[in-house]
Order: structure tokens, then sequence, then C-alpha cells
């Protein structure tokens, strides 16, 4: 593809896909101009540096997450829509949560989120400082909880490439640390009802019961703020 035909645009969202695909470790810009039918040279007319474009990515992906109208819900519906929205967007581009640990991230598509935390944990009550901590708690949270699918994306890429040797060694260390968890008496308890391989995962609803526990504990702070003042 001649380099007056690529746009920063295409090439970014080619990037996401190949990014969807192959994880940090594939994104090259060979790999990502053969996607595009182009030499390498044109896609560095447009975006210079491989971290410049995972920066353009990481933060094009955040306009798939939808604004809470503030103005049109209550302040916990709108947390726990926001939340959830992101969540599902870390789960299907698990690759952000590595970039987070790797490089700065920036852009309108993030800060345009930031903002809305901001002005949602106001309309909740907190003064803006207070804001500021409860957006960054459920952010952590919200970061933390994509971890596990995106570390079982990451093995099962690496299962598919290293193919029988890598699954049976998935298999023997299944295996063990089963026989580890025998010996102690909640696991021992757990795994006598589940498979070892269903248990190794995070029990259902734990984003929402997490979630759930994080904002109530917003409402029991607000509700004690407000005693205090009117005491």
């Amino acid at each position: 593809m001649p380099r007056n035909t690529l746009t920063a645009d295409r090439i970014v969202q080619a990037a996401i896909e190949l990014l969807d695909e192959e994880g940090l470790d594939g994104l090259n810009m060979r790999s990502l101009a053969g996607r595009l039918g182009s030499a390498a040279t044109a896609v560095y007319w447009h975006i210079k540096t491989k971290d410049d474009l995972v920066r353009l990515a990481g933060d094009a992906i955040w306009h798939e997450v939808e604004l809470p109208d503030l103005d049109a819900t209550d302040w916990r519906t709108a947390a726990t829509a926001q939340a959830t929205g992101m969540h599902a967007m870390l789960t299907r581009h698990p690759w952000l949560g590595q970039a987070f640990g790797s490089q700065p991230l920036y852009g309108p598509g993030q800060a345009r989120h930031t903002d809305l935390s901001l002005a949602l944990y106001e309309k909740a009550g907190f003064t803006p400082a207070d804001a500021d901590r409860a957006a960054a708690t459920v952010l952590v949270f919200v970061l933390g909880s994509a971890l596990g699918p995106a570390a079982q994306v990451s093995l099962n890429r690496r299962l598919s490439r290293n193919g029988a040797n890598a699954e049976q060694s998935m298999t023997d260390a299944l295996t063990r640390s089963t026989e580890i968890a025998l010996g102690f008496p909640r696991l021992r308890e757990r795994l006598g009802t589940t498979a070892a391989s269903e248990y190794a995962a995070a029990p259902d609803n734990t984003f929402a019961f997490g979630l759930r526990s994080i904002l109530d504990g917003f409402e029991a702070r607000l509700t004690a703020d407000r005693a205090d003042r009117h005491a």
C-alpha cells in the first residue's frame, strides 16, 4: 500500500487487531505493515515508534466504553455502568493491562473517562480530593480484576504456539497445584466439590461482588460524613 494511501487511523485500527491477536510481544512495524499491505517505512511516516503506536491504540479503545449520562441517572448506577464497561473493554483487549505497566499511556479517550469519573464521585457527594481517591480506587480494582482473563489469554496463546509440550506442562502444573492445595483444609473442602480447573478460575460474579462492595463502602462513608456535618 503506498504511503499516501495510509492514514494514522487505519494504522491504529490495524494495530489494535494485531494486538488483540498477538499481544504486545507480537506487535512490530514489519508485521503491522504486512497486515496493511504496505512497507514498514510507510508506517513510520505516520507513527514514529512502537511506543507511540501502543499509546494511540490504547487510547482509541477507551472510546468503546460508553459514558453514562450523569444528568439522567443516580451516581451509583452511573459508577456501575462505567466500571462494568471498562472491565469489558479490558477483557476484550487484554494487552492494555500489560501496556499500563510498561509505558506511559495518555490521550483524549482516557482523559474523558477520568474527567467523568471525577464528576461522578463529586456528584455522589465526595469532596474533590476524595473524588480523586474514589475514582482511583475503582480504576485499580477494574484493572486488577481484568488481570485474570488477560493472563488466561496469554497462556492460551503460548499453548497454541508451543503445542503438546506446553499443554502437558499445563496439565502437570494443575496436578501439582491440586496436590499442594489438598494439604490446606478450606482448599481441600472446595476441591472436593469443584474440579481443580474450575476452581483455579475466579468464582462466578467475582467482579460484580467486588464492585458492589466498593460502592457499598463509598455509600457508607458518604452517609457517615453527612451525619458528622449535621452533628
